[in-house]
């Protein structure tokens, strides 16, 4: 277990307990639905984020927990609706809430748990959290869009790509870090730095995921690798390859990406390393989670800082 886990341990029983909680409803599906994504939990990374900011920072993370819950919340909702739209299946390991009730629960419980995570927010009684938490679901919704429309397209270059992943994914993991800094009476530098280390933390754990997809493991991510090029995403490992190979190579890949084909996983994948593009991307993570680890700079040496350290390391060297 990673030792910032630990650290976290003690605040994030409080987070699930209040996460627990607020999953009652007047209708029990909801709360069933609920209650099964939330036992399917990842690490509660983002959580564990706005905890181990606001213990960097000051020692009373009181108001961080209820922060915390509704990040996860937001989160959990967000993979709701990303899973109806793409149609998945697996996730975690775990038969995604669509696999297992459909598409229109889904959808439903999803609305429910954004808007509880909501009613969460306004019980902190902080108009600049509520007003960051509201703008990111905002971006996060038109990351997913954008993603949506890039389908199957071979023209996406590392510019747009990049708009993408900040907008899905890094949002959420800066609004996290930012959120926290507010609630704990940061100055604005440390308020600016922390958001900008959950802005760079977020784009490679998106660059890692996006990486994982072609050599990872089925069975430790718990989704099937080839997944983006099922749903014809242009991740960065395609576009570099796209970008690189040979003009035969360069069309093999696109018409796969184009056709979703997963048929062609394996000649995809051949030239993808044949590309060094794994490499590459490998690369521009870490690249990230440099500036990221930079910007700690500005908080006092602490174990919570070197926690926040540790769960960017954490973030590049992932298999899952």
């Amino acid at each position: 277990m990673p030792s910032f886990l630990t650290l976290a341990e003690t605040d994030l029983e409080a987070v699930n307990r209040l996460i627990q909680d607020n999953l009652y409803s007047n209708v029990e599906f909801v709360e069933h639905v609920g209650d099964y994504l939330i036992r399917a939990g990842g690490k509660r990374l983002r959580p564990i984020l706005s905890l181990m900011c606001a213990r960097a920072i000051q020692d009373d993370p009181s108001d961080t927990i209820k922060l915390a819950a509704a990040v996860e919340f937001i989160h959990t909702a967000t993979l709701l609706h990303d899973d109806v739209v793409d149609e998945s299946l697996l996730r975690r390991g775990h038969e995604t809430a669509n696999a297992k009730w459909g598409n229109s629960a889904s959808v439903l419980v999803g609305d429910f748990v954004y808007s509880r995570a909501f009613q969460m927010l306004v019980s902190i009684g902080n108009l600049e959290v509520l007003r960051i938490l509201s703008e990111t679901t905002n971006i996060l919704a038109e990351g997913e869009v954008m993603q949506l429309i890039n389908a199957g397209n071979t023209e996406l270059d590392e510019t747009e790509y990049f708009k993408v992943i900040r907008s899905k994914t890094a949002k959420l993991f800066e609004a996290s870090c930012e959120g926290a800094a507010i609630l704990s009476n940061a100055t604005p530098e440390v308020r600016q730095a922390l958001a900008i280390y959950g802005d760079q933390l977020g784009i490679a754990f998106q660059l890692v995921d996006d990486l994982l997809d072609y050599v990872g493991d089925a069975d430790k991510m718990g989704k099937n690798v080839g997944d983006d090029l099922a749903e014809g995403k242009a991740t960065l490992p395609l576009i570099h390859a796209m970008r690189v190979s040979s003009e035969k190579d360069a069309e093999t890949i696109r018409t796969a990406l184009l056709n979703k084909d997963t048929t062609a996983i394996d000649a995809v994948l051949e030239l993808v390393n044949k590309s060094q593009a794994l490499n590459y991307t490998q690369s521009v993570a870490e690249q990230h989670i440099e500036r990221a680890k930079l910007a700690l700079n500005v908080l006092d040496d602490s174990v919570y800082r070197e926690a926040l350290n540790e769960i960017a390391d954490y973030c590049i060297a992932r298999t899952q």
